[in-house]
């Protein structure tokens, strides 16, 4: 037993001897020792601070999130393993000097890159923050907040890189001066992508949610999102196009906010009218169209003014006169049965008017705004008016032009075979 403990007793001294006389094995030893003191001083950190500030935000007057907050706690905690080894590295026993500098300035840069993490996920909060706002889709701020994630994770990559080589920050600041030209072109798209959301944000262009029209880019649809280098637009087909924000600039493009706030979506088509069809109202006509109430007032002060002035300009006259005619009630028909037409805003424009005829008939336009900005029902609103116009149209004997069909021709060589 005693032999044993000898035994025992030498081999802890060659150990401690071994120990002693090897001094990367002491150097080795004192990383790991730091090492795992740093790892104990990150868990406390992360268990005690996150702890801390979850019942912190239960108290705030506001509602955050806890997993925002948590992901930049946990990367702050980083810090503080990174600031123990840094100060403790040079404790460690016969670590080369060349290589406690180099840990010592990794750790400098790790703390930097962390703060500049931390930094930016606390500008993604504000981001978020801003969006419960009610005008924040009014004035979007993510192309601003984009802007302030480059600026600091540029002045983080200076510092960084000025860690690493032990020397001044200032000295890599005055080297740019020489690259700026190098920089601007690296940057173009970076400054042009900065100016247009300045402008776009200060004139109040586009909106988060405002429909957009560009042809040249197949854009037609709803922003969905505004950045520092894109705007997302969703078509309405559900396919997303995504143009560079310098181009709403530097390119035209049509914005339908106005349509949607008025609360009214313009309807602009056309009853093209054969010319052939086209004349006056004998007495059997006039019987015809006076049996429609719409035109009841229209009929009795026109007859009225008619006679008047025909009384004053062409009496005894009747080619010299002026008479009613098929295509001037209908218009009038036209403009009455819209202002009575309840899907029909009243307090916009209300036009019903004749364009210049061509050889593919006579225009008859009509100009409104529907009461409705629903995609459907403004179609289902405007397909009910002209379905009632183009079959009440023969009542006033007008006819709609249109080139003829296969079955016109067929009609008119039976015609023309019947006459031979």
């Amino acid at each position: 037993m005693i032999s044993q403990l000898y035994i025992a007793s030498d081999s802890l001294q060659i150990l401690t001897r071994g120990y002693v006389d090897n001094v990367w094995l002491q150097a080795v030893t004192g990383l790991l020792l730091l090492g795992a003191f740093a790892w104990a001083a990150n868990w406390v950190a992360k268990r005690i601070v996150l702890t801390l500030l979850l019942r912190l935000i239960d108290h705030l007057p506001f509602r955050v999130e806890a997993a925002h907050i948590g992901a930049v706690v946990a990367r702050l905690s980083n810090i503080v393993p990174a600031l123990i080894i840094q100060s403790g590295v040079a404790a460690v026993p016969h670590l080369p000097v060349r290589l406690a500098g180099f840990i010592a300035s990794l750790s400098t840069a790790f703390i930097i890159l962390t703060l500049a993490i931390a930094l930016s996920g606390l500008l993604t909060l504000g981001n978020d923050l801003y969006q419960r706002r009610p005008d924040a889709a009014n004035r979007p701020i993510k192309g601003y907040v984009q802007v302030a994630k480059l600026l600091v994770y540029g002045a983080a990559s200076i510092l960084m890189i000025a860690a690493l080589m032990d020397q001044s920050p200032l000295l890599l600041l005055s080297g740019l001066g020489a690259m700026a030209a190098v920089l601007m072109l690296v940057f173009k798209d970076t400054i042009l992508s900065l100016v247009a959301s300045v402008q776009i944000g200060s004139n109040d262009m586009v909106r988060v949610g405002d429909w957009i029209e560009m042809p040249q880019l197949d854009a037609n649809g709803d922003v969905i999102d505004i950045a520092l280098h894109t705007v997302k637009v969703q078509n309405f087909d559900r396919t997303i196009t995504t143009i560079p924000t310098h181009r709403l600039i530097s390119e035209s493009f049509r914005n339908w906010r106005g349509m949607q706030e008025s609360g009214g979506r313009r309807i602009m088509r056309a009853l093209v009218i054969d010319q052939n069809s086209v004349g006056f109202l004998d007495e059997t006509g006039l019987a015809a169209v006076a049996r429609f109430g719409l035109l009841r007032t229209y009929l009795h002060d026109k007859q009225d003014d008619l006679s008047r002035w025909n009384g004053d300009h062409a009496a005894g006259n009747r080619l010299d006169g002026r008479r009613l005619t098929n295509i001037g009630t209908f218009r009038a028909y036209v403009l009455a049965y819209l202002r009575a037409h309840p899907n029909i805003r009243a307090d916009q424009t209300l036009l019903v008017r004749q364009l210049a005829p061509s050889e593919h008939g006579l225009p008859l336009e009509i100009y409104a705004f529907a009461n409705s900005i629903v995609w459907a029902e403004y179609e289902g609103i405007q397909a009910d008016i002209f379905d009632h116009l183009i079959a009440i149209l023969p009542e006033f004997g007008l006819r709609l032009f249109q080139r003829p069909a296969g079955s016109d021709l067929s009609s008119f060589t039976h015609y023309a075979r019947d006459r031979t």
